[in-house]
C-alpha cells in the first residue's frame, strides 16, 4: 500500500480514528516509496512541503532530560542524519530546518554535493546578538534557501524593546534575497511584528510557551493557535507533539484543525526506524490537508 492508496482508505475514517488508521500501516507499507509530493506552502518566494523536517533530535535538544539529550546525540551520527534526510525526501518532504552550526554546514555541503534528495535547508539562526549578522552570512554561503531567527533570540530583543535590532536582522536576510522569518514561543510577539509592519515573509510559532514556563498544557496551546489565527503571513507551527509528549495523531489533528491552508508544521524525528515515523507524519499531513 503506497501513501496515496492509504489516503483513499484512510479518508473514510473519522478524524478521531486517524491515529488508529496510521498505526494500521504495516512496516513494509511504511517503507514503500510514496507517490508524488506532499501539499506545499509558500514562504515568500520559496515553495516547501507543508510538513518540514525538524532537527532538534539531531543535536540532542529533547526538551525532556539530559539523559535523552545524550542518547539523541549518540544516535544521530552524520551517516544517520544523511539517511533520515533521504528518507524524508522519499516520503514527500522537501525541506529541513536546522541551525547553521559548523557540523551542519559541513554535513549539508557534503550531502548536497553527493546528490542528496532533500533539496531545501531553512536556516534557524540562533547565535548571540553580536554574532547574528555573521551567522546569517554563513547560512547564505552554505546554501540556505530561507532563514529565520530562533525564538529565544527574538524574545531577548523583544523583551528589551529592541525592535531596531530585530529589524536589522530581518533586513539583512532580505538583502541576501532570501525569505526571512522570525520564531517565537511567546504568543504576543508575531502579532506585534505584523503591527509594526516588519518585512518578514513567514513566522515559526511554538505551540507551547516553553521558553518562559516549560508548560505543555492545553491552555498554552490554545494561546498559540489564537496567535496563529491572527497572522496573515504563513506560519510554521512547531512542537506540535509537545516534544514527544503527545501521540502523533492527536498532535497533527489539533494542529491542522487550527492552522490555515497557507500554514505548515515542523516536526523532528527520533526513532530506530525513522522512516516509519516520517511516513506516518506525511500521511497525516496529506490526509488532513485534503479532507
Amino acid at each position: 500500500m503506497k501513501r496515496r492508496e492509504f489516503l483513499v482508505t484512510g479518508a473514510a475514517a473519522t478524524l478521531g480514528g486517524l491515529a488508529g488508521a496510521a498505526k494500521s500501516v504495516s512496516r513494509d507499507a511504511a517503507r514503500a516509496k510514496p507517490v508524488g509530493a506532499l501539499p506545499s506552502v509558500r514562504l515568500g518566494t520559496l515553495d516547501v512541503s507543508r510538513l518540514i523536517l525538524g532537527s532538534n533530535p539531531f543535536w540532542g535538544y529533547s526538551h525532556k532530560s539530559a539523559q535523552l539529550d545524550e542518547e539523541m546525540r549518540r544516535h544521530h551520527t552524520d551517516e544517520r542524519i544523511i539517511q533520515i534526510l533521504d528518507e524524508a525526501a522519499d516520503c514527500g518532504l522537501t525541506a529541513v530546518a536546522s541551525p547553521p552550526d559548523e557540523r551542519w554546514r559541513k554535513l549539508w555541503t557534503r550531502y548536497s554535493e553527493s546528490g542528496g534528495r532533500l533539496k531545501i535547508w531553512i536556516s534557524q539562526c540562533h547565535g548571540k546578538s553580536e554574532q547574528m549578522l555573521e551567522e546569517i552570512d554563513r547560512s547564505v554561503t552554505a546554501g540556505a534557501k530561507a532563514i529565520f531567527i530562533q525564538g529565544v533570540r527574538v524574545e531577548e530583543q523583544f523583551g528589551r524593546g529592541n525592535f531596531d535590532i530585530l529589524l536589522t536582522w530581518i533586513e539583512h536576510i532580505k538583502e541576501a534575497r532570501l525569505p526571512a522569518g522570525a520564531a517565537a514561543h511567546w504568543p504576543e510577539i508575531h502579532p506585534e511584528l505584523e503591527r509594526r509592519k516588519f518585512p518578514t515573509d513567514f513566522y515559526y510559532q511554538c505551540m507551547y510557551n516553553v521558553s518562559k514556563t516549560s508548560d505543555y498544557s492545553q491552555a498554552e496551546r490554545e494561546k498559540a493557535v489564537a496567535t496563529i489565527a491572527q497572522l496573515e503571513k504563513p506560519v510554521i507551527a512547531y512542537k506540535i507533539l509537545a516534544a514527544g509528549r503527545l501521540a502523533a495523531g492527536e498532535g497533527f489533528e489539533y494542529a491542522f484543525n487550527h492552522i490555515k491552508r497557507k500554514d505548515g508544521v515542523c516536526v523532528g524525528i527520533y526513532a530506530q526506524n525513522a522512516i516509519d515515523q516520517i511516513r506516518q507524519n506525511a500521511t497525516y499531513t496529506e490526509m488532513l490537508t485534503t479532507r
